[in-house]
């Protein structure tokens, strides 16, 4: 017989589970884990380096606006001397033990000393924009530095040398290149073994029919199970394979040894280097330090040998060039100094803690 009916409503309910488990794969998970924790270190090697780097460029940038300032005083001390020469001059020509021509060329090298100043005033902002730039911008638009460069005389290379492998930012990135390359070997050896996996599975099935106008078919069912069961891959065919990827990471240790002895003799190079130029100049800013003492008395008596008639305004002049010149070497002395010392620093990887 035909059986008709309306307002059927079928309501289907499904649901699962499913558990995956590696037990055992040859121990690869643990050296993957392992190199994970690795490149996570060398990343922050990296990032120190990096930081140590970019210290040192802003102590290079910082430290030239300080010479340029020391520079800028001197040419103040030499306008200060042209302008005493100027006075005198003007006043040995009005009383008649002077001459024209020497009055001219003190006001002449007075205004070279003002041309001078100006300029170095302009060097002075170029550098002040170099460092800002160093810093990523962040400086304000007028700031002073300080007008002193503090030297430390005082660095032993056994000081440098004494754990440098622990403390050294590129050769800590060479051994560290070492381990990830060993454990990556680990993880090569662990694909020829056997993989052991758990599964586990949980089903639910709900089938619920309203109005249900046939006499055969069931208004609610249910169904639920559980089920798990254990699985072995065993790799059978990627021997050679496996044998070659040994190999290759093997090859990857041995290249990654070389380079790191490499590195350390690198820096050992550059230690004794940077220590042998950083003893000479030393000892180059203590002669010059002497040197600036003994030019500036020779001005004072050349210039009082001025004032009483006893020379000339060239011996006077030849005077103001040697303390010019002692100037020019000592402030370059102590901002070579200052690089040397940084040098090492970075090579020590002090410059940051």
């Amino acid at each position: 017989p035909e059986v008709e009916g309306s307002g059927i409503k079928t309501t289907n309910l499904n649901a699962a589970i499913n558990l995956n488990w590696v037990l055992f794969d040859g121990l690869k998970m643990f050296a993957t884990r392992d190199k994970i924790n690795e490149l996570f270190d060398l990343g922050r090697l990296n990032l120190k380096n990096q930081v140590v780097n970019s210290v040192a460029d802003v102590i290079r940038a910082y430290y030239i606006i300080v010479r340029q300032k020391q520079q800028l005083k001197a040419i103040e001390e030499q306008m200060s001397i042209n302008e005493e020469r100027v006075k005198l001059a003007d006043r040995k020509l009005s009383v008649g033990l002077g001459t024209k021509p020497e009055l001219l060329q003190a006001k002449v090298d007075l205004n070279a000393q003002k041309a001078a100043h100006l300029e170095q005033q302009s060097i002075m902002s170029q550098s002040k924009e170099a460092l800002n730039q160093v810093t990523g911008m962040q400086l304000p638009g007028n700031f002073e530095v300080a007008d002193s460069i503090p030297i430390n005389a005082g660095i032993q290379l056994p000081d440098i040398q004494e754990n440098i492998e622990t403390t050294s930012p590129s050769i800590l990135q060479a051994i560290k290149n070492v381990d990830i390359s060993k454990i990556a070997l680990k993880e090569v050896k662990g694909t020829r073994w056997p993989t052991i996996s758990f599964g586990s599975a949980y089903n639910f099935t709900r089938n619920d029919i309203a109005n249900n106008i046939s006499p055969f078919a069931p208004i609610f069912s249910r169904n639920k199970g559980f089920n798990f069961g254990f699985t072995a891959n065993i790799p059978l065919l990627n021997y050679m394979s496996v044998n070659r990827n040994i190999k290759q990471a093997k090859l990857d240790i041995a290249y990654q040894e070389t380079a790191m002895e490499k590195q350390k003799n690198t820096v050992n190079v550059m230690v004794k280097a940077g220590y042998y130029n950083y003893r000479f100049q030393v000892s180059a800013l203590q002669l010059e330090q002497e040197n600036i003492e003994l030019a500036k008395e020779n001005v004072v008596i050349a210039l009082e040998r001025f004032k009483l008639g006893v020379s000339t305004y060239l011996e006077l002049r030849e005077a103001q060039k040697s303390l010019e010149d002692a100037y020019d070497r000592l402030i370059a002395a102590r901002y070579n100094t200052k690089l040397a010392e940084t040098e090492l620093l970075r090579l020590k990887g002090e410059l940051v803690r």
